[in-house]
This record gives C-alpha cells, structure tokens and sequence, in this order.
C-alpha cells in the first residue's frame, strides 16, 4: 500500500506566513482544529461538551442556522473528536473540517477599511462586536468572518482557496496604502 501524502499547509510556515504594512497585518494562522457542528444543541452547551471532550482552547462560531465553526490552533485528537461525537449523539453531528479550511488573520487599524473593500458586511463594532461572525463572500470567494478584538479579523475559507483569498487580501492592502499616500 502506498503511503499517505503528509500534510502540508497552505499558508503557514511559507512565504505566505505573514505581511504587514499601511495599518493592516495578514497571517497565516496555525492549521490547527477545525470542525462543523450541525444540530439542535444551543451554544452554551456546545461548550461544556467540547470542555469535557478535551477542546478547552477553541472558539465557537455561528456558520448558520443550528450551525458552527469549532475553531482552535492545536491538532485535532481523534480521540477527543470521538468524545464530542459520542456525547453530541442525538443532539448534533460533528464533522472535522480541519482537512479541507484555512484560517487567515487580518488585524491592525486598517483592517476593517481593508475588509471592507472585499466584502459587504457591516463591520463596524457596534454592529459586528467581538466574537460575531458571519458567512459572507470577499471578492469571489465564500468565507466566514469573526471579529477576535477591537482591531483584529479571522477568515475562514477553504482549503483550495486559500492562495486566492491570499492574494486578494495583499492586493486590497496594497490598494489601501496606495490610496493613504
């Protein structure tokens, strides 16, 4: 039997790892966890059952009705995705995503001036607080925004779009420091 391609990431640990300038500073977060939860199980309690599971350093996303994002930098156990499985029975199904998305950091104080040329979304805190998110699209591709802090942005998009969401970004921030001079 042939052995199985290892895992490579996308962005982190490569000449994508990370720019700054004109305000604005993208990086390639760690490819850690991530996981889709579909199901009837309210927040709240998503958290005490991935607390018992052994994820006690993730964040909970809203990826849509009686959806969410599971999102956190270290490597999935298989082990504890059984756990979460075992104890969501009947309440909810829980798929690893860790394989197929990419999480993108965009902080700074321009960043949501630089957002905000890529995508719809209202932004700002008063309507966008810490830890809200939503599905949106940036430029022609499909990604989840969380707000992480005043000043700081997480996307979500996949996997083989990575590169392109990228790319776009540095184009946009580079278009927004040309504009600021």
């Amino acid at each position: 039997m042939p052995d199985l391609p290892q895992h490579k990431p996308v962005l982190a640990g490569t000449a994508y790892s990370s720019i700054s300038g004109a305000g604005v500073r993208l990086e390639a977060l760690p490819e850690g966890h991530l996981m889709h939860v579909l199901g009837a199980i309210e927040p709240t309690a998503l958290a005490a059952e991935l607390l018992k599971a052994g994820f006690a350093k993730t964040s909970i996303r809203k990826a849509g009705f009686r959806q969410w994002f599971v999102a956190g930098d270290e490597p999935l156990v298989p082990a504890n995705l059984d756990a979460l499985a075992a104890a969501l029975a009947g309440k909810a199904f829980v798929m690893d995503q860790s394989h197929g998305r990419v999480r993108i950091g965009v902080s700074g104080r321009s960043s949501r001036a630089l957002l905000s040329r890529g995508t719809a979304v209202d932004l700002d805190p008063s309507v966008f607080p810490d830890g809200h998110s939503a599905m949106t699209i940036v430029g022609h591709l499909s990604v989840q925004i969380v707000r992480t802090g005043k000043d700081s942005f997480e996307l979500t998009v996949l996997r083989s779009f990575a590169e392109s969401l990228w790319d776009d970004l540095t184009h946009m921030a580079a278009s927004a420091e040309k504009d600021s001079v």
